[in-house]
């Protein structure tokens, strides 16, 4: 990853490139913003042009060893901590993953989460940094660097970091190895530890416009201008949205059908289809259930929105917003707020492993009350 392979966020790599031409690399930096925008391809930028050895013109040469070394993730001093799930005694900690991480990372510039668990078949579990994980990062910084002034340690989403790896990681912030560089990825910078996000050097890297996911999405697929700019505008400056939204309209279907169907029923007061309801969602696993927990939240915000009838200002398809055009009179100022709290509770609450039937199910009844207030 280059540079000049990252969307849009010019003023971001202006920064750093600037950090590195003036030897003022900090050794714990939280890049942190959205989902989809960009964060850890910057990141795998930024290790590639301070290891490199002949940078020139803004990014790094592509031609000197290490520069090579990056292309086949194999540079010494580039380690990977990510989310992952413990599998008996033969996968307890991030490098046992390392042969799929190194292959999925070759595949993927742009990801989230549900796409790594995808990979490693295991997309109904709930993805953690486990605290074994704090001895190999220890062990790994306290080594010498191979090629490179720098010892470069990317954690992709450290707020899946339990509190043992945490603290640990803390003291190794408090009191760093010489040259070693922590590059935290962050999309909740807010559940990352208070402590560390004090030590390290925040960049907030925001949402992309719509018209630069417009032009990546048609060097990208090859489709039309006008189905680009349709695409990035239901995106909301995701660009791993606006890919997925032309992969996997599945999925986006399927939670467009569960989200009518509660808010139909919850309307209803059909306690007992609700509960049915209930059920059949929490199969969907904890990380695509979640995904549909989040969808539903956009989908409420976008109804409030809708009200104000003005076009430019709703992200919604042509199927959501035929549904919408009925059901936004039900979404105000008297309920939007507290539905929105509800579905971001059930959200955080599925994450932190509460039983999903239940959720759901207590989800779906305080929507009856509000749906009718």
């Amino acid at each position: 990853m280059f540079f000049k392979d990252v969307i849009g966020q010019e003023e971001v790599k202006r920064r750093l490139l600037r950090s590195v031409d003036n030897d003022h690399v900090a050794h714990a930096q939280l890049l942190c913003g959205p989902e989809g925008v960009g964060k850890f391809a910057m990141a795998m930028a930024y290790a590639r042009y301070i290891h490199c050895t002949n940078r020139q013109n803004g990014d790094a040469c592509g031609v000197c060893p290490s520069c090579r070394q990056h292309t086949a993730l194999t540079h010494p001093d580039l380690h990977f901590v990510f989310p992952m799930v413990k599998v008996d005694k033969k996968k307890r900690i991030c490098d046992d993953y390392l042969p799929e991480w190194t292959e999925f990372l070759k595949e993927n510039t742009y990801f989230g989460i549900d796409s790594w668990l995808r990979y490693i078949n295991a997309d109904n579990k709930q993805a953690v940094i486990y605290g074994e994980e704090s001895e190999s990062i220890l062990w790994k910084m306290s080594l010498k660097s191979y090629e490179s002034p720098y010892k470069i340690m990317i954690i992709w989403l450290p707020e899946r970091m339990n509190d043992t790896c945490s603290n640990k990681l803390l003291k190794l912030l408090e009191e760093p190895y010489p040259g070693s560089v922590f590059l935290l990825v962050s999309n909740n910078p807010d559940r990352v530890l208070g402590t560390i996000r004090s030590r390290s050097q925040l960049i907030e890297i925001r949402s992309l416009s719509t018209s630069v996911i417009a032009e990546a999405l048609q060097r990208r697929y090859g489709i039309t201008e006008q189905d680009a700019i349709s695409v990035a505008h239901v995106a909301e400056g995701n660009y791993l949205k606006a890919c997925e939204a032309l992969q996997l309209n599945e999925e986006n279907k399927l939670f467009f059908d569960y989200f009518v169907q509660v808010m139909r029923l919850a309307y209803a007061r059909k306690i007992k289809d609700l509960k049915i309801w209930s059920e059949e969602v929490a199969d969907l696993g904890r990380e695509r259930l979640r995904r549909f927990l989040s969808y539903a939240q956009r989908m409420i915000r976008e109804n409030y929105i809708y009200n104000l009838h003005v076009p430019a200002l709703t992200y919604m398809n042509r199927e959501e917003v035929q549904f919408s055009s009925r059901f936004a009179p039900f979404i105000h100022e008297r309920n939007v707020q507290a539905i929105m709290k509800h579905l971001s509770d059930a959200e955080n609450d599925v994450g932190q492993n509460a039983n999903a039937k239940i959720v759901l199910f207590d989800l779906s009844i305080k929507l009856i009350m509000l749906l009718k207030s």
